[in-house]
Order: structure tokens, then sequence, then C-alpha cells
């Protein structure tokens, strides 16, 4: 008994240390990433856009939020074309922030469902296209915009990158939405709609 209790205090004592470490390696990990972050911003003359923040802060407070977030944070990047207004490019990587997501989704789905067998890849076809679709739509709402950077690629051409964090918890309510629309427009997904409810409500896997 005596060295039982020995050992539950040693782990006790123990744990603040490790949770020391832990936190130390990851504060070393993130200050790196931040630095290489930081260089290639400035490499490539980028620049922050819409805010009257430093590029700097911006970043240290899109990391702060992903860290507050935890598991549950998803960060997902929309990039623009080639742009003469900054305002549109804006708008062109918030779609394809959303477009990203969306086909993320849908070729998770498909892939998971046609290896199970669930319905012929045929059949899903119709049901993967309307739930990619109303994917892109749901996603919207949940995508909040952390910080842009822009640049000048050639003389009155603009490029921005927008960073986004999503609520993993709010996406996969979405994806929800979007099935549940998607399933309407396909017989054959009605057929399979536990299987594919199944694979819907899981989480994206994060790469």
């Amino acid at each position: 008994m005596k060295k039982i209790l020995f050992l539950l205090l040693a782990v006790c004592l123990l744990a603040p240390a490790v949770e020391a470490q832990n936190s130390k390696a990851f504060n070393k990990a993130l200050k790196k990433e931040y630095k290489t972050k930081m260089k290639e911003y400035k490499k490539g003359k980028w620049s922050l856009y819409g805010s009257s923040r430093s590029l700097e802060v911006a970043l240290l407070s899109h990391y702060e939020k992903l860290n507050t977030m935890g598991e549950d944070a998803y960060e997902i990047v929309g990039v623009s074309p080639l742009t003469k207004r900054k305002g549109l490019a804006l708008q062109a990587a918030e779609n394809d922030a959303a477009n990203r997501y969306a086909t993320l989704a849908g070729s998770t789905v498909k892939g998971r469902i046609i290896a199970d067998a669930a319905i012929s890849e045929e059949d899903f076809e119709h049901f993967y296209s309307a739930y990619e679709r109303i994917v892109d739509k749901e996603i919207r709402g949940e995508m909040v915009p952390s910080f842009s950077v822009v640049r000048e690629e050639r003389q009155g051409l603009y490029e921005i990158i927008t960073h986004y964090v999503i609520s993993e918890s709010a996406a996969t309510k979405a994806r929800i939405r979007a099935f549940e629309n998607a399933l309407k427009e396909s017989e054959a997904a009605q057929r399979h709609a536990q299987k594919v409810s199944e694979f819907i409500k899981k989480g994206i896997e994060k790469e």
C-alpha cells in the first residue's frame, strides 16, 4: 500500500514537470514557426491588409486563436488570382477557401464510401456533386477571417491570401446540413442514408 501511495505521489509531482517540458517544447516550436513565417512574408513582399495592426501582431493573434481553440480549431487558407482591385481579390480568396474546404469534405466522404462499398460510384456521383456544392455554401457562415496579406505581384495586379479559422464542431454541423439537403436530390444516397451520415458526421482529417 505504501509503495502504491509513493508511486501516486511521484506521478503527481512529476506531472507538472512533464507538462512544463511539453509547454516549453511547444513554445519553442511555435517561436520557430513564427520566425519562419515572417521571413516568408518579408521575402515575398507581403503586407497586412485591412487592419491597422502590424503583420507581426496579426500572426501572433492568429496563433493564439488556434492555440485557444485547441483540437476544435481548423485552419483554411484562401488564395486569390491576380486582380486589379483588392476588394475583388479579397472576395476571390474567400471563394477559394470555401471551395478548398468543400472539395476536401466531398473527396474525403467519397473515398471512404466507395471504399466501403456502401454505394456505387456512379450512383454516388449525383449526391457527391450536390453535397460539395452545398458544403461550399454552408461553410462560409462558419469561416472566421483571421488576417489577410496582400502584395502587388505586377504593376496594378494584386494577390491576397486570407487565413480563416473554423470551429470543427460548427463545421460538422454545416456538413450535416449539407448532407440533409443533398440527400433530397439523390435517391441512391437515400438508400444508404445511415452509412453516409456516419461519414459526414466525422471530422475531416487534418493533414
